[in-house]
């Protein structure tokens, strides 16, 4: 293959995955004009339109489809070769890409992380918090962690969590006012502080479960947020009650800042899990992460 066909499908590739000229001109360290022109003379060279441009966006045509299909996996593998190639160096060496959610990514990823990298110097690490069930083969991302109910069959999945509970908390001011709630029907009387992901679209319905009855309550409240932090925060000044993961709260409930209600309806779930595709050649850097992440109970 032609040393510029090669250079103009990389470029292609780039162009197509971000979307955006500027994004990809960027990442390939070159000006945006330059990256124009060599799309524009690959198109004119074969003959057919790869990306459809407007003032607000980039997409690939269905010419763009078939070819990025077709040469994206190669050039990962190419890549994986090169990386794998560090290994024989005797030290892991090279970066590796994960997306998770919010609370895997602060309460499991970075306690881990910490311990981890001093420990292997060659090793980059890029950490995408992401709420959406994102296709880490399309991202280019080299693992995700989710809960293991969340995985696709084709993946392989390492336990890197102690299964995990929810907890229903309020601060003692809240309750002061309010009475505490017995069963998950008794929260359509108090005030919640609500969560909106892009999984759900709409706003998240808090589920409990007892004696094999299953609940989903769509709460009410002032407050509507997207991440941990500022639930917690609100729960804690006393402006309604909260659904958080266990561990998030704990420390809070044994100081007296956070009382748990309703813990009977909360039961235990599948933890969290590092997936990665089946096909994919873990190089050394990637296998000794996925050690030091693995749950050992």
């Amino acid at each position: 293959m032609p040393r510029k066909t090669l250079n103009d499908l990389l470029v292609f590739q780039a162009v197509a995955r971000e979307q955006s000229f500027t994004k990809a001109a960027a990442k390939l360290g070159v000006s945006q004009s330059a990256l124009s022109h060599t799309l524009r003379e690959f198109e004119a060279r074969l003959g057919v339109r790869l990306l459809t441009r407007t003032t607000r966006s980039v997409a690939p045509t269905e010419a763009g489809e078939r070819l990025l299909g077709a040469v994206g996996s190669r050039f990962e593998e190419i890549e994986a070769a090169v990386e794998a190639l560090g290994d024989l160096r005797g030290k892991p060496a090279g970066t590796i890409r994960i997306t998770a959610g919010e609370h895997p990514a602060v309460a499991i990823l970075w306690p881990a992380l910490e311990k981890f990298l001093p420990q292997y110097p060659d090793i980059n690490v890029e950490v995408v918090v992401d709420y959406g069930l994102t296709d880490i083969v399309a991202g280019r991302y080299d693992a995700g962690i989710r809960l293991g109910e969340q995985i696709a069959k084709d993946m392989i999945a390492v336990r890197i969590s102690p299964d995990m509970r929810m907890a229903v908390v309020g601060a003692p001011s809240y309750f002061a006012g309010h009475p505490r709630p017995r069963t998950p029907h008794d929260l359509t009387a108090h005030r919640c502080i609500n969560l909106r992901l892009p999984t759900y679209g709409s706003v998240y319905a808090w589920e409990f479960s007892k004696a094999g009855r299953e609940i989903k309550a769509h709460v009410e409240g002032q407050l509507i947020f997207n991440n941990i932090a500022l639930r917690l925060n609100a729960a804690l000044a006393g402006l309604g009650l909260a659904y958080l993961a266990e561990d998030q709260v704990t420390k809070h409930i044994a100081g007296g800042r956070l009382i748990r209600v309703l813990a009977d309806w909360c039961p235990s779930y599948s933890g969290y899990h590092l997936y990665y595709p089946s096909r994919r050649q873990p190089t050394a850097a990637f296998s000794v992460l996925v050690d030091a992440l693995r749950y050992r109970e």
